[in-house]
This record gives structure tokens, C-alpha cells and sequence, in this order.
């Protein structure tokens, strides 16, 4: 199951469990975990891309070594809400993890980016960390903001 309908999504989870969310990139893919209850995100890795085989053993190893039961992918819309090459880079890559058997959120990520670097650079971070730690740090950004609306759920 691959929705935009965060209700959806919910109700194809089971009673908690940990969320992996994911910042897909054209070079690198960042991820992010969540903890069982849905209250925080927290930075993990950034993976180069490679083949795509070798990107899913990574995605594998990591949903079987935290126990994940469900996926928050980014979707890079445009700033007026349209689609992009990028965007359909992303819904194509979410896809091809269908097979995994886990429910997959394609949740809005426009501002996911800019928002860490801005916080990254508030913080003085050096441009050469910051590249290092940027496509992890959007990932969690994007799964707190699904968990935050996962929460305010009814």
C-alpha cells in the first residue's frame, strides 16, 4: 500500500512500531527511525546511491535490524503544489519498495531541506559537515512531521 492519505496509512499499521523515513535523493537516500510510540524522530545514516539492489539491502537490513513496520517516503513537490521529475523520481523509488510488504506514507517534504539547513547553519555547522549530515537530518524532519500528524489523528 503506497498512499498520500495519512489516515490510510495509519490504519494499515499495527499498534505502534517503528517508522522508517526517508529522504530519496538522486545521489543519496537519508533515513530516519522513530520510536515505537510515534513521539520522535531521530537522524540514522545517509546511503549513497548505487543500483537500486544495493540500495534495498541497505533499506532491507535496516527494517529488519529496528523492526519497522511501516515507510514515510518524501515527496519533493514543487512550491505550488505540482509534480516534478524529482517527484516522480521519488513515487517511482517508493514503489519499487512495494514489495517489502510494509505500508509506505509518500508524505510532503518542500521545506525539509532548506528548514535542517537553515537549523544547521544556525548552529555553525561547517558547509563540509553539513553535507554529511544534511539528507539524515531531512529524513527525520519529514518522519516527525508524520508523526506528528499521525498523533493528531482521531
Amino acid at each position: 500500500m503506497i498512499s498520500d492519505d495519512v489516515a490510510a496509512f495509519s490504519q494499515a499499521l499495527p499498534d505502534g512500531g517503528r517508522l522508517l523515513g526517508l529522504d530519496i535523493g538522486t545521489k543519496t537516500v537519508g533515513m530516519a527511525l522513530c520510536d515505537s510510540n510515534w513521539t520522535f524522530a531521530t537522524a540514522a545514516e545517509t546511503i549513497e546511491r548505487r543500483k537500486f539492489s544495493k540500495d534495498l539491502e541497505r533499506i532491507k537490513t535496516v527494517i529488519a535490524e529496528q523492526n519497522i513496520v511501516g515507510l514515510v517516503a518524501g515527496l519533493p513537490l514543487n512550491l505550488d503544489g505540482s509534480q516534478s521529475q524529482q517527484t516522480q523520481a521519488a513515487r517511482s523509488f517508493a514503489q519499487n519498495l512495494k514489495p517489502l510488504g510494509l505500508p509506505i506514507l509518500l508524505w510532503d517534504e518542500r521545506w525539509s531541506t532548506q528548514a535542517v539547513t537553515r537549523d544547521l547553519i544556525a548552529s555553525d555547522v561547517s558547509r563540509k559537515k553539513r553535507a554529511k549530515v544534511v539528507d539524515k537530518m531531512a529524513a527525520a524532519y519529514i518522519l516527525q512531521g508524520a508523526i506528528d500528524r499521525l498523533a493528531a489523528l482521531p
